[in-house]
C-alpha cells in the first residue's frame, strides 16, 4: 500500500503535467486562426472558414490514420477500459501518440469534441508507463490506470472527488480500499498541477442556485426523461450500425467534415468544447434556436463522429447537451408554469448531471461533479432526482448500458467480470505461489536424491530432456517416502523421478508479473494444473520463482470470500 501510494502520487503529477499540455496545445493550435487564442471561439471566425474547417480537421486525421492497421484506432476512455480488462493495463505506444494527433485535431479544427477522453487516456497510459518500467505485477497496473483516470477528470475539471469515482465506477468497475488510496492521491495531485497553471476555479462558474419550491419537482422529473431519452438515443447513435464498416473510411470522414461543417455555417456553438456555450446558458438566456441546436443538433454531431470512427472525447460535448435540454425545459416550464418553475437555470445545471450520469450509466461520478462544480450542497436534492430518473430512463426504456460499455459489447468485449475473475484480477502471482522448490533432472542417484531433500522443499520441479518438453511438478514428499522405502531402494540403483510412486503435474509458464486471473485463463487454456512461475533475473536467463496450482488459487478464493 505505501508503494503504490506513492506511485499514485508520481501517477497524479504526471497526468496532471499531462493534461495541462494537452491544454496548452489546443491554445497553441489556436494562435494559428482563431483571434484571442481561445480554442472556443469560432464563432468570431467567417462562416465560411469555420465551415470548411471540419473538413479541413478529418482531411488531416485521415491523412494520418489512414496507414495504421486497425488496433492503432482505438483511443479515449473506451480504450482505457479495454485494455484494463484485457490487456491488465498495458497501454500500446502508438496508440498513445495517435490520441495526441485525433485529440487536438478534432477541438481545434471544430469537430464536436472534448478533451477529456484525450485527457483520460494520455493520463492512464502515462501512468500504466511507469508501472511498466518497474516491471511492477498486473494488479497494480490495474491501480495505476485508474489514477491516471482519476487525475486526468480531476485535472480537467479541478474536480478530485468526481474523478476518484468516475475512476472506479466507469473504468476500474469496482469500488476496493486498496484501489481508492492511491487514487484519491493521485486526484489530488492531478488537480493540484492544474490549479498552478489555471487556478483554483472550476472549469466553468455556475451561479448559487437552490430549488425554491418542491413544486418544481414533477418538472424536474419531465426534464430527466427527456434528458435519458436523448443520452440513451446518443449511445445507440454513437454505436453505428454494423453496415457503416463496409463504407469506406475516407468517404465517412466527409460525411462527418461535410455534416458538422454545414451546421456550423449558421451555429458554430456546435463546433469544439462548447465550455463557453455551457457557461453563457448557465448565467444568463440564450436564444431558444441556439438552446435546441445544442441540445440536439452538437450530440448528434458527436455520435456520428464516434459511429464514423473519428474517436473524439464525449464527455465535454455531453455536458453541454444535457445543460441545453435542462435550459429548454426551464424556459419551456417558467412560460407555461411561471409559478412553479421559477428558477430556469437550475434546470441546465441539474441536465448536465443528467445526462452524463445517464449516457454513462455513473451517477455517483456525475452527483459528485455536480457537487463540486457548484459547490452548493443545496442542489443535491433535486440533482439526486434527476439523476436517477435519468439513468433509469435511459436504462429501461432505451436499454442503455453506458456509452463505454456498449461500445466494447458492439466489439464482442465483454469488460464486466465475473465475481471469481474480478476478484482474482487484483492479486498478484507472488501472492499464492509456492516458493519452497528445488529444480531437478529426472535421474539422480540417491546421495542427489538426499541431498534435495535437505532443504526440506514441498516441490521438486522435474527438468525434462528435450527442449519441447515442459517441466513436472512432484510433491517432495513422495521422494522421501521412497528413500525411506529400503526394499524400493535396493530395486532402484538410480532413482528415475517418473518413475517413483505419486502425482506428477505437467506445468505451463506463467509470468512473475501475471495476476491470479491471468494464472487461472493460463491453466484452463494449457489444460494443466499448475503453472511455473517465470522470473527474468537479467536478458534471456529466466528462473523458476514458483509453483502455483489450480487448488491454491480457488483456496485463496475461498478464504478471501
Amino acid at each position: 500500500m505505501p508503494q503504490l501510494c506513492l506511485l499514485g502520487i508520481f501517477a497524479g503529477i504526471l497526468t496532471g503535467s499531462v493534461m495541462v499540455a494537452f491544454r496548452l496545445l489546443l491554445e497553441f493550435g489556436a494562435l494559428f486562426f482563431i483571434p484571442g487564442d481561445d480554442p472556443e471561439a469560432f464563432e468570431t471566425l467567417s462562416p465560411a472558414f469555420r465551415a470548411a474547417l471540419p473538413l479541413i480537421a478529418v482531411t488531416l486525421i485521415g491523412l494520418w490514420l489512414w496507414p495504421q492497421p486497425n488496433r492503432a484506432l482505438k483511443m479515449g476512455i473506451g480504450h482505457v477500459i479495454e485494455r484494463l480488462a484485457y490487456h491488465q493495463g498495458k497501454m500500446p505506444l502508438r496508440n498513445w501518440i495517435n490520441q495526441w494527433w485525433v485529440g487536438v485535431i478534432s477541438v481545434i479544427g471544430g469537430l464536436s469534441a472534448g478533451r477529456e477522453g484525450p485527457a483520460i487516456h494520455l493520463g492512464s497510459a502515462a501512468s500504466s508507463w511507469i508501472g511498466s518500467r518497474l516491471r511492477l505485477p498486473h494488479n497494480s497496473l490495474r491501480v495505476l490506470v485508474a489514477c491516471g483516470t482519476a487525475a486526468g477528470i480531476s485535472a480537467s475539471f479541478n474536480t478530485p472527488i468526481a474523478g476518484v469515482i468516475f475512476a472506479m465506477e466507469v473504468v476500474m468497475m469496482e469500488y476496493t480500499i486498496a484501489g481508492f488510496m492511491p487514487v484519491i492521491l493521485a486526484a489530488t495531485m492531478g488537480a493540484l498541477v492544474s490549479w498552478a497553471v489555471y487556478g483554483s476555479e472550476p472549469a466553468f462558474s455556475v451561479p448559487p442556485l437552490q430549488l425554491n419550491s418542491l413544486l418544481d419537482l414533477p418538472w424536474i422529473v419531465l426534464t430527466a426523461l427527456v434528458v435519458g431519452v436523448l443520452a440513451g438515443g446518443f449511445v445507440r447513435l454513437a454505436q453505428g450500425h454494423p453496415s457503416l464498416a463496409r463504407v469506406p473510411f475516407a468517404l465517412r470522414l466527409a460525411i462527418i467534415g461535410l455534416l458538422t461543417g454545414a451546421v456550423a455555417w449558421w451555429y458554430p456553438q456546435v463546433q469544439g468544447i462548447g465550455y463557453d456555450s455551457l457557461e453563457r446558458m448557465l448565467n444568463g438566456p440564450m436564444a431558444l434556436d441556439v438552446l435546441l441546436v445544442l441540445a440536439v443538433i452538437k450530440l448528434a454531431l458527436t455520435g456520428v463522429c464516434m459511429a464514423g470512427g473519428v474517436p473524439v472525447g464525449v464527455i465535454g460535448p455531453m455536458l453541454v447537451s444535457g445543460a441545453a435540454v435542462g435550459a429548454v425545459m426551464g424556459m419551456v416550464g417558467g412560460a407555461l408554469l411561471p409559478s412553479v418553475v421559477t428558477t430556469p437555470a437550475l434546470y441546465a445545471v441539474l441536465g448536465m448531471a443528467a445526462m452524463m450520469a445517464a449516457a454513462l450509466q455513473a451517477p455517483l461520478a456525475a452527483l459528485l461533479a455536480l457537487l463540486e462544480l457548484t459547490r452548493n450542497s443545496a442542489i443535491m436534492l433535486p440533482g439526486m432526482l434527476a439523476v436517477v430518473v435519468a439513468v433509469l430512463t435511459a436504462r429501461q426504456l432505451c436499454r442503455c448500458q453506458g456509452f463505454f460499455l456498449s461500445s466494447l459489447t458492439r466489439q464482442g468485449l465483454h469488460p464486466l467480470q465475473q465475481p471469481l475473475m474480478q476478484a482474482l484480477s487484483r492479486v498478484a502471482v507472488p501472492a499464492v505461489m509456492e516458493r519452497n522448490l528445488v529444480r531437478t533432472p529426472r535421474v539422480i542417484d540417491h546421495d542427489r536424491a538426499k541431498a534435495l531433500l535437505d532443504s526440506k522443499p514441498t516441490w521438486l520441479v522435474i527438468i525434462q530432456e528435450g527442449k519441447d518438453k515442459p517441466p513436472l511438478a512432484m510433491k517432495a514428499a513422495h521422494l522421501a517416502r521412497v528413500l525411506h522405502n529400503e526394499a524400493w531402494l535396493a530395486e532402484h540403483e538410480r532413482i528415475d523421478l517418473e518413475e517413483v510412486p505419486g502425482q506428477r503435474l505437467d506445468l505451463a509458464p506463467v509470468h512473475l508479473e501475471a495476476t491470479l486471473s491471468e494464472a487461472y485463463d493460463t491453466l484452463n487454456e494449457s489444460g494443466v494444473d499448475a503453472l511455473y512461475v517465470e522470473h527474468t533475473t537479467a536478458p534471456m536467463i529466466r528462473r523458476i520463482s514458483g509453483i502455483i496450482t489450480r487448488e491454491a488459487i480457488e483456496n485463496y478464493y475461498r478464504r478471501k470470500r
